[in-house]
């Protein structure tokens, strides 16, 4: 499966007709369940599911006429980004209605926080995350990959062109630093 995604990526690359339908149907699957995990730390009743999440997202990610898909790796954590960007406008959205109405949006880490972020929160781990990127872009990018991406330390050791081990431990030290940023 994972040929044929890159090989449909570097259809959608060149446009060929109906190539970003075949994408889809590929890809889709996937994407659900990283969407999914996602939206399952959101709080009750948010207007955000995990299939608007991915259709947002997708849509983000096809839209792009700049990006020369090198494989799935590289698809997954563009898509990354892209349901990050979806979730972060969507919190923003809603602290400028309720100014920060105290719900419940999203988790960094379930063992790490024990429970939901507030909407605010989310917005705090964007920032935080900026700080990490003029740190340690690398860093940043890996708990980008994993948190919001879903993808495994290959997947995102391949992305970077680093070693898995390499991965690892930037997620170690980039967790441990979000911990601290996040708790002050």
């Amino acid at each position: 499966m994972a040929g044929d995604v890159t090989q449909v990526l570097k259809a959608v690359s060149t446009k060929e007709p109906g190539a970003s339908d075949r994408l889809l149907a590929l890809v889709y699957d996937h994407l659900r369940k990283i969407a999914q995990r996602r939206m399952n730390a959101e709080r009750a009743g948010h207007t955000l599911d995990a299939t608007a999440l991915v259709h947002e997202a997708y849509m983000k990610l096809v839209q792009q006429d700049q990006v020369d898909w090198k494989n799935r790796a590289h698809f997954y954590s563009v898509a990354a980004m892209a349901m990050r960007r979806v979730l972060i406008n969507y919190a923003e959205a809603r602290r400028a209605e309720k100014r920060g109405g105290g719900a419940a949006l999203a988790t960094f880490d379930e063992q790490a926080f024990g429970g939901a972020l507030p909407a605010e929160r989310l917005l705090d781990l964007d920032e935080a995350l900026g700080r990490l990127a003029a740190m340690s872009a690398r860093q940043a990018k890996v708990v980008e990959y994993q948190f919001f991406g879903g993808l495994t330390h290959e997947e995102i050791a391949e992305v970077l062109g680093v070693s898995v081990p390499t991965v690892r431990r930037d997620w170690r030290v980039a967790r441990a630093w979000l911990s601290n940023e996040l708790a002050s």
